[in-house]
C-alpha cells in the first residue's frame, strides 16, 4: 500500500482527493490537514510514503513545508498541487525537493497514476506543463542558471558519458524502462546511474535532474 498524506486548505478538494485515491486498491489515505504547519507532526505519527500538498495555504504554505520535510532523514515523497497560476512557486518547490506537481483539474485516473509513478521514483510532470515550466527557467524566474550557461554545463561535467546520456533522457521525461530500452541497459543499471547522478549533482529527485539538464541546454 502507498500511504498518502493530503494537505490542502480547501476541505472540498481534500474530500475529492480522498474519494478518488481511496478507490484505488493500492493507495491508503492515512491522514489529512489544512495547513503545511501540521505536516511534521502528521508525518511523525503516520509515516506516509507520499505527501500530496497544495502550494498556497494561509499560514505555512507548501513550499515552506516541503523545504522543511527535505531536511529530515528519509523524508516522504512530496507532490505539489497547483492551478499553475503559481508557476514561479512551482519552480521553487521543485528546486526545494518536490518530486513533481499536479494540476488540480487533472482527471482522477491520472492523479491516481501520478501518485503511483511518484512513489516509484518517476517524474509526475506532464509534457505540456514541463514545457511551460522550462520556459520559466529560460526567462530566469526562480533560478540564476540560464539555459546553456557555462555554470550549468560545468556542473554536468561531473558526470561520466553514460551518466550524462541517462541524465539527458531523464530531462526528456523518459521513464527508467524507456531509458533502458533506448540505451540498451538493464533497468537495474539505469536506476544505479540515476542514483549516481543525484549524488554527483547534489540533487534529491529526477525533476531536479531534468531542470539541470534543461539549464545546461542539453535537450
Amino acid at each position: 500500500m502507498i500511504r498518502v498524506l493530503l494537505i490542502d486548505d480547501d476541505p472540498l478538494v481534500r474530500a475529492g482527493l480522498r474519494l478518488m485515491l481511496s478507490g484505488a486498491g493500492d493507495i491508503d489515505v492515512v491522514a489529512e490537514a489544512g495547513d503545511g504547519g501540521e505536516v511534521p507532526a502528521l508525518v511523525d505519527e503516520h509515516r506516509p510514503d507520499l505527501v500530496l500538498m497544495d502550494i498556497r495555504m494561509p499560514d505555512v504554505d507548501g513550499l515552506e513545508a516541503t523545504t522543511a520535510l527535505r531536511t529530515r532523514p528519509d523524508p516522504p515523497t512530496v507532490v505539489m498541487l497547483t492551478t499553475f497560476r503559481e508557476d514561479e512557486q512551482v519552480l521553487r518547490a521543485l528546486q526545494a525537493g518536490a518530486a513533481g506537481f499536479l494540476l488540480k483539474h487533472t482527471p482522477p485516473a491520472e492523479i491516481v497514476a501520478a501518485v503511483r509513478r511518484a512513489h516509484a521514483g518517476e517524474p509526475v510532470l506532464s509534457p505540456a506543463v514541463t514545457e511551460q515550466l522550462i520556459a520559466r527557467v529560460t526567462r530566469g524566474i526562480g533560478t540564476d542558471r540560464r539555459p546553456g550557461s557555462a555554470e550549468a554545463r560545468t556542473r554536468l561535467d561531473r558526470l561520466g558519458p553514460r551518466e550524462r546520456e541517462v541524465a539527458v533522457a531523464v530531462g526528456q521525461g523518459k521513464t527508467n524502462a524507456e531509458i533502458a530500452a533506448e540505451l540498451y541497459m538493464s533497468l537495474a543499471t539505469v536506476k544505479a546511474h540515476v542514483s549516481h547522478i543525484l549524488t554527483k549533482l547534489e540533487l534529491t529527485n529526477r525533476v531536479q535532474i531534468a531542470l539541470a539538464v534543461h539549464s545546461a541546454g542539453l535537450t
